[in-house]
């Protein structure tokens, strides 16, 4: 049997409350780095993000994938997807009912045996995460919205728990408030699940859940390309690459 993935250790201090927009939770963990994962279906961005050496697991969908070729094998393209990046590969399943998910994930499981299978917040789907992690699966628990939401996937035994801000900014709610309470939940009960930031929109989203003290945060393509991104470092390359010109062109006609 495989093991499920852990959190690492962590410490906690004591913090004063600010009167910030978003609240700073009472307790500041030491962890190990953010992860960020890569939300897509599509191999190319894939390998390209993987490629830049700072990517560790990928995240897909069913949406995300149906974006991509229908001419293609969709458990080729995820082992083709697994094998660019390596770590973390969520896989999700479609059946609305326990015993169709299990179904599912253990056909999954036997062309994919490193797969983390993901299942939806429903009822049935609870009652398959437990049935998984009793036989120590790795589940990602995804369209959850809410701390309370997250609290009983992980009691349900997720190993992941995929909490969504852009779509609660999209319905006028503050998507980054969620997964701040979640983080003080976890901080307050040494909760071991990881949680995982998705739905990430734009960079702002991504620096937000950073600081807020999430694990993971699985972001689009497009957001990592854009949050590497700052016109003073361009400026700065080319200003670099000039002087250096300039500095063999004169030692050139001494």
């Amino acid at each position: 049997m495989r093991m499920k993935t852990t959190r690492t250790s962590s410490n906690t201090v004591d913090t004063d409350d600010t009167q910030d927009t978003h609240k700073t939770p009472t307790t500041t963990r030491k962890t190990a780095t953010m992860e960020l994962y890569v939300d897509s279906a599509n191999l190319a961005d894939i390998k390209h993000a993987a490629s830049l050496g700072f990517i560790s697991g990928v995240t897909t969908n069913p949406s995300l994938l149906a974006k991509e070729d229908p001419s293609l094998d969709i458990k080729t393209l995820i082992l083709d997807i697994h094998a660019s990046v390596g770590g973390h590969t969520s896989v999700e399943v479609i059946s609305t009912d326990a015993d169709g998910m299990l179904r599912e994930a253990d056909e999954i499981l036997k062309w994919f045996p490193e797969a983390t299978i993901k299942i939806p917040f429903i009822p049935e789907g609870l009652k398959a995460v437990r049935a998984l992690s009793d036989q120590d699966i790795p589940t990602n628990v995804t369209l959850l919205f809410t701390p309370l939401q997250a609290l009983i996937a992980a009691n349900a035994g997720a190993t992941y728990v995929s909490l969504f801000l852009g779509r609660l900014d999209d319905m006028a709610s503050d998507g980054l408030r969620a997964v701040e309470d979640t983080v003080e939940v976890w901080d307050m009960h040494d909760v071991e699940a990881l949680i995982i930031a998705a739905s990430i929109r734009h960079p702002i989203h991504l620096l937000g859940v950073a600081k807020a003290g999430a694990h993971i945060a699985t972001v689009p393509y497009k957001v990592l390309m854009q949050s590497m991104q700052h016109p003073l470092t361009d400026a700065g390359v080319e200003s670099f690459l000039a002087d250096h010109a300039k500095m063999m062109k004169a030692k050139g006609g001494a």
